[in-house]
C-alpha cells in the first residue's frame, strides 16, 4: 500500500469529514493561543472553522485517485509523436513547514497506442499536488502515474516552483525558484528526445 493510501485510510479511521473539521478547528484554537492570539476576538471567531475547511481542500488529493479523475478519458490512437502540455499551474503544501509552494508543470509524452484527454494531465497534477509534498516527489509521482496509465514510449515532467519556506522564513530569498525533472522511458535514454521536450517546455520565454 502506498504512503498516500495509508494516510487516506488513517483519515477514514479518524471519522467523517465533519468530525475531522471539528477536531482540526479545536486544534487551531490551541495554535492561536500558543502564538499569543486571542481566539475569542471578533476577527478570529470563525478562523478555526475556515482554516480546517481550507486545509482539507488543500489536501483533498489524499481522497482522490488517478483512476477516478481519468474517468475513461484514455483513447486508442496511432499518433506516435510527442505531446506536450506546458504551464499547468500547480499549488501545493511543503510537508516540512506546511507553507505553500507554487509554479508551473510541463508534461510531455510519446504515445504508444494510447493518448489521454488533455485536461486530464492537469487533473493528474492536482491529485498529487493536493497533498503534503516535496517538489522532487511530486515530479516523480506525476511522471510515474502517466507511465502506469498509458504505457507510453516515454514521459517527461518538469516543475518550476517558488517555495514560501525560502521566501517568508529561513534564508528569505524572494527571487529563487526550484526546477525539478523526471524523465522516463525514451526521454531518459535518448538525449535527442529529452532535448526536444525541453525545447518545447522552454519555448516562448
Amino acid at each position: 500500500m502506498s504512503s498516500s493510501a495509508v494516510v487516506a485510510a488513517g483519515a477514514k479511521e479518524i471519522g467523517t469529514e465533519e468530525e475531522r473539521k471539528k477536531r482540526m478547528a479545536a486544534a487551531c484554537v490551541e495554535l492561536l493561543k500558543c502564538i499569543g492570539e486571542d481566539p475569542s476576538r471578533e476577527g478570529l471567531l470563525k478562523t478555526p472553522e475556515r482554516w480546517a475547511k481550507a486545509l482539507l481542500f488543500f489536501t483533498k488529493g489524499y481522497h482522490e485517485s488517478v483512476e477516478n479523475v481519468l474517468n475513461d478519458a484514455v483513447f486508442h490512437e496511432k499518433h506516435d509523436s510527442m505531446v506536450v502540455v506546458r504551464d499547468i499551474e500547480v499549488h501545493s503544501l511543503c510537508e516540512h513547514h506546511l507553507v505553500p509552494f507554487f509554479g508551473k508543470v510541463h508534461i510531455g509524452y510519446i504515445p504508444n497506442g494510447k493518448i489521454l484527454g488533455l485536461s486530464k494531465l492537469a487533473r493528474i497534477v492536482e491529485v498529487f499536488a493536493r497533498r503534503l509534498q516535496v517538489q522532487e516527489r511530486l515530479t516523480t509521482e506525476i511522471a510515474q502515474s502517466l507511465m502506469d496509465t498509458l504505457a507510453p514510449s516515454g514521459v517527461g515532467v518538469v516543475i518550476e516552483a517558488k517555495h514560501m519556506c525560502m521566501v517568508m522564513r529561513g534564508v528569505e530569498k524572494t527571487t529563487t525558484s526550484t526546477v525539478t525533472s523526471s524523465m522516463l522511458g525514451c526521454f531518459r535514454i535518448d538525449p535527442r528526445t529529452r532535448d526536444e521536450f525541453l525545447r518545447f517546455a522552454n519555448s516562448g520565454r
